[in-house]
């Protein structure tokens, strides 16, 4: 994929989690949310020539983000990201935890997608 593609692909994740998650979906939603932030990394990574390929790399690349940028939001953000890929699996978050999170993965997509530059 090329990075505007990982950037759309991001961003047409987001409202796809916001769509499943009003219609009671949220294990489609909480993956959808992971894909978003995940491409977001993906978008920065394909950038920059990075490999990106497995998860402790997603990983490693929000960290270094995260030190670059002086944000530890980024990191924060990214954790979230992954207790939502994990709920996918495990259906262990109560719809409170849901509602306190999503925000979060939103700002932290948007905050990685803006460290991008596309044509």
């Amino acid at each position: 994929m090329t990075v505007q593609e990982h950037v759309d692909t991001a961003r047409d994740f987001l409202a796809a989690s916001d769509r499943e998650f009003l219609d009671g979906d949220e294990l489609q939603a909480s993956e959808k949310l992971w894909g978003a932030a995940s491409h977001a990394i993906m978008a920065v990574a394909e950038q920059r020539g990075l490999k990106y390929g497995r998860h402790r790399q997603l990983r490693e690349i929000a960290t270094q983000l995260a030190q670059e940028h002086g944000d530890p939001l980024i990191d924060k953000g990214f954790n979230v990201a992954e207790t939502f890929h994990r709920n996918f699996y495990h259906a262990f978050m109560e719809e409170y935890e849901i509602e306190q999170s999503r925000p979060e993965v939103h700002e932290f997509t948007e905050r990685v997608l803006e460290l991008v530059s596309v044509a």
